[in-house]
């Protein structure tokens, strides 16, 4: 699955609900997951820790939708295949 198409499915999904939450709070959510995440990694739960992060990635996903940023563009500048440092 590509990003966009990921970023997508997320908005086709849960678009109404976040609109209604808003940004605020859907940032709000966001944190709370990458907080599982943290504690997830934490404690060595290594059997939970993809689902933290696929949590985390959805959040975020959402977020981007709410704020119009599509995350696959923004991705490949700020990450274009080579590294920046090289």
């Amino acid at each position: 699955m590509e990003i966009r198409e990921f970023q997508d499915s997320i908005r086709q999904i849960y678009f109404v609900r976040d609109s209604k939450r808003g940004p605020d709070k859907t940032f709000l959510w966001l944190l709370e997951e990458v907080g599982e995440l943290t504690r997830s990694y934490r404690r060595g739960e290594k059997d939970n820790l993809g689902k933290e992060m696929a949590d985390v990635m959805a959040w975020l996903a959402s977020m981007a939708n709410l704020l119009g940023v599509d995350m696959e563009e923004e991705i490949l500048k700020k990450y274009p295949r080579t590294c920046s440092l090289c």
